[in-house]
């Protein structure tokens, strides 16, 4: 199923649905963020996903991060809650979902990369390089408030 991101559109349908999802920031000790590059829509992010029944979000976040990656995870901390109503998912599927997602801290613990069927291509990469990649802004939003290290989560 596809997807488009429409962020701070004033032509953005209006959603229908809302999810509780994750994301995570995911540093190596080399300071490298893990990434992947979406199957449904060809964007480079940090992994995430769909909160499920009797999961806590650091269950989500541990399993969201393996699939998509082959990369095992501790969740360390909370980088912010992002729920911008101006920023609504457009699936294939008729489905507008608003953005609500909860953006973790997470180091590597074991695992190795590997490519899923929501992930083609799946890196470590120098934050000094993300220029260089198709990223989107609520995502470089997320990334940018996890790299400032604040004493804060960001709430939106």
């Amino acid at each position: 199923m596809a997807r488009i991101d429409h962020y701070r559109n004033p032509h953005a349908p209006a959603a229908n649905s809302i999810v509780v999802a994750v994301t995570a920031l995911v540093q190596n000790e080399a300071g490298e963020i893990l990434l992947i590059r979406r199957t449904d829509n060809d964007l480079y992010s940090i992994p995430g996903g769909a909160l499920e029944l009797g999961e806590t979000l650091t269950q989500t976040v541990y399993r969201e991060v393996l699939e998509e990656t082959g990369i095992e995870v501790a969740v360390t901390g909370l980088i912010g809650i992002y729920s911008d109503p101006n920023h609504v998912i457009e699936f294939t599927d008729g489905e507008i979902r608003q953005e609500f997602s909860i953006c973790f801290y997470a180091s590597p613990t074991g695992g190795e990369l590997r490519t899923s069927n929501e992930s083609k291509e799946v890196l470590w990469i120098h934050p000094a390089e993300l220029d260089q990649l198709n990223v989107h802004a609520s995502i470089r939003l997320r990334i940018t408030h996890g790299l400032e290290r604040r004493d804060f989560p960001h709430y939106s």
